[in-house]
């Protein structure tokens, strides 16, 4: 039973698990998506997010924040000075897991996990803003075409 366990260990002790969430949110944000597993994925979600957040107000305390977490100057620049911009109106759900399948050794289902406003594809196949209708009845036009049409009779 899992009872009251908040976050995955990703069978590894916590230096280790640390060093590999770090690597791999600095490889997610300088390359903006990467392939892995889905437990990693989902780790990794929970780690970088609140960082995302942290990134839009950018003073030096959240870059030391951010840093303290990425240990990357690349990637805490990068962060602040690309994503940031990006994602500041966003309310949350900075990134998007797409499973893609099982590995090919070990069977391990695969994931690519990417941040949201970097997917060149899905924003441009993404429907444009369509010109908004209201939802009227047809019984105001028919009444309308009706007295038009009686009043040159009258005539």
């Amino acid at each position: 039973m899992r009872h009251n366990k908040a976050i995955n260990h990703l069978g590894r002790k916590s230096g280790h698990r640390k060093a590999l969430l770090s690597n791999m949110a600095s490889s997610l944000i300088l390359n903006k998506r990467i392939n892995t597993t889905v437990a990693k994925a989902k780790a990794l979600k929970t780690f970088v997010e609140p960082l995302c957040t942290k990134s839009k107000e950018d003073t030096t305390h959240s870059r030391r924040v951010v840093f303290s977490y990425l240990k990357d100057k690349n990637a805490t620049a990068e962060l602040f000075r690309t994503i940031a911009p990006k994602i500041a109106d966003r309310p949350g759900g900075y990134l998007r897991i797409l499973h893609t399948g099982f590995r090919q050794g070990d069977a391990a289902e695969m994931a690519l996990i990417e941040f949201v406003d970097f997917n060149e594809a899905a924003l441009a196949s993404a429907p444009k803003a369509k010109k908004s209708t209201t939802r009227r009845s047809r019984a105001k036009k028919a009444e309308e075409a009706a007295p038009a049409a009686e009043a040159p009779a009258a005539e």
